[in-house]
């Protein structure tokens, strides 16, 4: 009886999961299927789910015509530029923190991430008119500055934890063996940091990548626009093309998707150990 009831609530519990999962994948696919129909099927029928005939003629207008590809290329630069000095910064400091100030290691961690606390609408002004100042608005260069101010504080949050769980016993060995405290830091503490590094690393890559307030108001250029900017002007556009929106959307949105499905279990492994150490 009890086989009975445990097989039941399993089914049910089983039954509602995949519920869940097609309304979740449902507008996905909606959005893929959408951009390979033909120009005007979507005005024409827009409740059809299966397109009559598969095109790729907004792919094409998308990449050749409105230069979306130089917009994908602009925010791989800004997200790998701000994650390599974010995670270079943050693992020094978070090293620092733990090896130099033991005591109040803690404390500066938390008044670290304090920054989290304002909600970024609210630094929107101070930092137009920052980097008006030092020239610095339609570019790159004042975009990862912004989002540094940002990644570094919880990187050095995250990373604090690891640095803590490596034992100080190996370090004095090494420095005794005679290691400089740079050569401790390479070649020992970071190594056995790496996992909560690479999880840091691709936390930091995706809330860059997926930025969109200080891009929106830092730049203005169509050339400099990183891909979050580029999809939401393409509805800001005067007549909107439905089929060119979709397969933007399509590659914003999928390489993303494949991306996360390969390193989901580095993210939650890593940070799991982060809590846990």
């Amino acid at each position: 009886m009890r086989n009975k009831s445990k097989w039941f609530w399993d089914s049910i519990s089983h039954v509602y999961l995949i519920l869940l999962t097609v309304i979740s994948v449902f507008p996905l696919v909606w959005i893929i299927l959408s951009s390979v129909k033909e120009r005007g099927e979507l005005t024409g029928n827009p409740t059809k789910f299966w397109p009559s005939t598969f095109t790729l003629d907004y792919y094409k207008h998308v990449i050749t015509e409105l230069g979306f590809m130089n917009n994908i290329k602009n925010s791989i630069i800004i997200s790998l530029v701000t994650t390599l000095i974010a995670i270079t910064i943050a693992s020094l400091a978070a090293y620092g923190i733990c090896r130099f100030f033991p005591k109040v290691g803690t404390l500066m961690s938390k008044l670290i991430v304090v920054s989290y606390v304002f909600p970024p609408i609210l630094l929107a002004i101070p930092y137009s008119i920052v980097m008006a100042k030092i020239g610095l608005t339609n570019t790159g260069t004042g975009l990862i500055l912004v989002y540094l101010s940002f990644s570094v504080p919880y990187a050095v949050w995250l990373l604090v934890g690891f640095f803590k769980a490596i034992p100080i016993g190996i370090e004095e060995a090494a420095q005794v063996d005679g290691a400089s405290k740079l050569t401790v830091f390479t070649k020992i503490a970071l190594p056995l940091a790496a996992p909560g590094i690479v999880a840091t690393a691709i936390y930091t890559f995706i809330n860059a990548w997926n930025e969109f307030l200080y891009a929106l108001i830092l730049i203005n250029n169509t050339e400099k626009m990183t891909v979050a900017v580029a999809l939401r002007s393409l509805n800001g556009a005067e007549i909107l093309d439905w089929g060119d929106m979709m397969a933007a959307s399509v590659l914003v949105v999928v390489p993303s998707i494949v991306f996360f499905c390969f390193i989901q279990k580095k993210i939650a492994g890593g940070l799991y150990d982060g809590a846990e150490k």
